[in-house]
């Protein structure tokens, strides 16, 4: 592969290069994800949501390709998979400081314990597998801060 489009799959799946910071590469992915959604959060939902959809495409197509360049499944220095699962985790959710902190913890968590049925979408194979728990563990962080929003305005 030449260099160019390697340097361009690797840029993309190791989002920006957060992903090669020598610990906890999955936080860094993270905090690039929370600077989109800061840049995005005041968008539409269409348009919120179309780039959501483009991150996790692009996204699936780079980490499969990355995984192949690296040499290695799943390379923590893959980080795409984490700034497309904030992404999901912040839509539509209340503004607010506390509730990206929040976000950001609870996605962090989700990723990491990966509950049930989150763990056994790593058994998926390619840039999908790589990219389908972080997207749950977003899905799942959503939902439990639309909730906590939910009864905290009652």
């Amino acid at each position: 592969m030449n260099s160019p489009a390697r340097e361009l799959i690797l840029f993309i799946a190791q989002g920006a290069y957060a992903g090669k910071f020598p610990v906890a590469p999955g936080t860094a992915g993270t905090l690039v994800g929370a600077l989109i959604q800061y840049g995005i959060r005041n968008t539409s939902p269409l348009i919120y949501i179309s780039i959501t959809v483009l991150v996790c495409l692009v996204g699936t197509w780079a980490a499969g390709r990355a995984e192949i360049i690296l040499g290695r499944k799943d390379s923590p220095s893959i980080v795409i998979d984490e700034i497309a699962g904030f992404l999901i985790a912040m839509f539509m959710v209340k503004a607010g400081w506390g509730y990206l902190a929040a976000g950001f913890a609870l996605f962090r968590l989700f990723d990491i314990t990966k509950p049930w049925p989150l763990h056994s979408l790593q058994a998926v194979n390619g840039g999908l597998g790589i990219m389908i728990d972080d997207i749950g563990a977003g899905i799942y962080t959503n939902i439990t801060l639309q909730l906590a929003a939910f009864l905290i305005s009652r």
